[in-house]
């Protein structure tokens, strides 16, 4: 049996279609964060991106949200680097640490979300999105998005 694409193909020559799948639509880019001035310690809060569905954990308008929130990153081999916000658990920067894909991708279910949201490695049903958020997101930094498995 061939070993999948994301053991034997490095990042930088994946296809399209191989980079794409690497995304496991957990959501947790999708959190608004915020970066302590003094330490530049990075937290993450609870409160979502308004294009992002609670319950599904998937934007809504992809295929748009760059007309809608135009600041909203592209996750591409050109950048990867630099995205230093992504979350430990997050595939592109697990495979571009030398790691594999976790246990519970959905690579490894036939594409479905089912055991990432069931390993608490998903957003859905843990956010409050920003169009319903009146607070500070100070009082709402989390902990759970820097969660990861092996």
């Amino acid at each position: 049996m061939a070993k999948p694409f994301w053991q034997t193909t490095p990042l930088a020559e994946m296809t399209t279609e191989q980079w794409e799948s690497l995304c496991d639509g957990c959501g947790k880019c999708c959190l608004h964060k915020l970066v302590d001035d003094d330490t530049d310690e990075l937290y993450f809060t609870d409160v979502s991106c308004q294009l992002l569905c609670a319950e599904s954990g998937s934007c809504k308008q992809y295929a748009t949200r760059f007309d809608i929130v135009p600041d909203c990153v592209v996750i591409s081999q050109d950048n990867l680097q630099q995205l230093y916000y992504l979350p430990n658990s997050c595939a592109y920067r697990r495979l571009a640490e030398g790691r594999s894909l976790p246990s519970w991708h959905p690579l490894r279910h036939q594409g479905s979300k089912d055991a990432m949201v069931a390993a608490g490695m998903s957003v859905v049903g843990r956010v409050i999105n920003e169009r319903d958020f009146a607070a500070e997101l100070e009082d709402h930094i989390v902990t759970w998005p820097l969660q990861d498995t092996p």
